[in-house]
């Protein structure tokens, strides 16, 4: 496993400015984010416990899974969430060229407007987050000359992470969270046995603690 920070450090908010990794309010809002869907069962039951709170939240989806998935993917736009870029293939940045990671992620916003019937929701939608947050200057520069935020994160639930327990992947949120925090899940078949211990517990305790549940726009 990779080495990562749970609580994204001060230097590298700093040093990579340009991306966004927390959004800052005085209202207690903070932002939960899915990677890597739409996924069959996974998706939807992510959907039906963030209804339980009227928590609204951004899925970055994968373009072969909206291929495979467009119903899902329908349902995610339909329940008043946000959809953003992840790349067609979940690619690693650091390990591919400029020009493919770009088309790959072209292609990704194709199949999206592509299997949405809120077309203008995708369309105006120019939110990206690029697999395991490996971009190199050069795509992300070329991202944002077609108009495209660079989503980070502020905390990470770890919860791809198989070597941790659930009630680690718990206290990772629940410890760091702040206002303005962006919190990363992954409503994904390897996340799943810590996503579905962690999320229920999440949304119960900080909306206890006052918070809300925004998406990004």
């Amino acid at each position: 496993m990779d080495f990562y920070w749970v609580k994204t450090n001060r230097f590298i908010k700093r040093l990579f400015s340009n991306y966004v990794w927390e959004i800052p309010n005085a209202e207690n809002k903070i932002y939960l984010t899915f990677d890597d869907g739409p996924t069959p069962q996974i998706t939807e039951w992510v959907l039906q416990e963030l209804e339980k709170y009227k928590a609204k939240a951004t899925f970055f989806c994968i373009g072969n899974n909206i291929e495979k998935h467009p119903q899902i993917f329908e349902k995610v736009i339909a329940n008043g969430h946000t959809v953003g870029n992840h790349t067609f293939d979940h690619l690693n940045g650091w390990k591919t060229s400029t020009a493919k990671y770009l088309e790959n992620s072209i292609q990704c916003s194709a199949i999206s407007g592509q299997s949405a019937n809120h077309k203008q929701q995708t369309t105006n939608n120019k939110l990206f987050r690029p697999p395991y947050g490996k971009i190199k200057s050069s795509q992300a520069k070329k991202l944002r000359e077609l108009g495209y935020k660079i989503i980070m994160w502020d905390v990470l639930s770890a919860d791809f992470d198989t070597s941790i327990s659930a009630e680690k992947c718990t206290e990772n949120v629940l410890k760091n969270t702040k206002s303005g925090s962006i919190i990363v899940f992954h409503d994904s078949v390897k996340g799943f046995p810590r996503l579905e211990y962690t999320l229920p517990k999440v949304l119960e305790i900080l909306t206890k603690k006052g918070f809300v549940f925004e998406k990004l726009t």
